[in-house]
């Protein structure tokens, strides 16, 4: 499976709602981060809990890709992310778009940067 295939397959994950599969996908000490900025969710662990808790408060939640590409170890995809209402009654959270900068280790994603 390439890079490309694997970030797919990430975002399939991610849009079922599936945040085992999803960070099955990434090395032990990967991470989520805003670019070249603080770390979000820190490790398998943290990102699968993190994830799990985005889910729980935004079950249609979802991110569509509108452009990929991968090069060399990186995949860059420009996502358009739609939260839906949150299960907490919080204010709802408009569409937006991020490019989502994948970085990889082998076959392992390591780190996902966020530019929004």
């Amino acid at each position: 499976m390439s890079n490309l295939d694997t970030a797919k397959a990430m975002i399939a994950a991610y849009n079922a709602q599936d945040a085992d599969l999803y960070v099955s996908y990434m090395t032990d000490d990967a991470c989520e981060a805003s670019y070249r900025g603080a770390i979000v969710r820190e490790g398998r662990e943290g990102t699968r809990s993190g994830l799990a808790a985005a889910f729980q408060r935004w079950p249609q939640n979802s991110a569509e890709i509108i452009t990929a590409e991968e090069i060399g170890a990186y995949v860059l995809m420009r996502e358009h992310v739609t939260r839906g209402p949150a299960t907490d009654g919080s204010e709802l959270v408009e569409p937006f778009d991020v490019v989502a900068v994948y970085s990889f280790e082998g076959d392992k994603c390591s780190r996902v940067e966020f530019i929004r």
